[in-house]
């Protein structure tokens, strides 16, 4: 028996979307400026502190660490835009924009999010059916 919430999962998943969402927005944005002298790529940062907010413990169920979360700690988790490698370049204007490496973040990017799309549904699916 799940000891969950009803929605502890899809909360979560919830977050994980807005952050995919925001992440295809600065990968747009580092295609966009490819050709920009001086331009920084840009990322999105969201997993690692969903990973710290679960909690690292072998001991508790995903149930226990999810309903944790969306208890205490899911609305501490914001997904946050940073330039990475700021002091680092490929190429003589300073730019440090590859763009074969951002069209494949961009379609990775874009199977994650519709797998949480897929999953969010799938959640609100079965909730339907248990209320038949």
């Amino acid at each position: 028996m799940l000891k969950t919430d009803v929605f502890d999962y899809i909360n979560i998943m919830d977050k994980a979307a807005d952050a995919a969402w925001l992440r295809n927005d600065a990968i747009s944005n580092n295609i966009a400026n490819d050709d920009t002298p001086g331009y920084k790529r840009q990322d999105v940062a969201f997993e690692h502190e969903l990973q710290r907010a679960l909690g690292h413990s072998h001991f508790e169920t995903m149930d226990a660490k999810v309903s944790e979360v969306n208890k205490r700690k899911l609305s501490r988790i914001n997904p946050s835009v940073y330039t990475e490698q700021a002091d680092h370049s490929y190429r003589l204007d300073g730019n440090n924009v590859d763009i074969d490496t951002e069209n494949v973040y961009l379609a990775e990017n874009q199977i994650t999010y519709n797998t949480l799309l897929d999953s969010i549904n799938m959640e609100f699916k079965n909730l339907k059916m248990v209320m038949k």
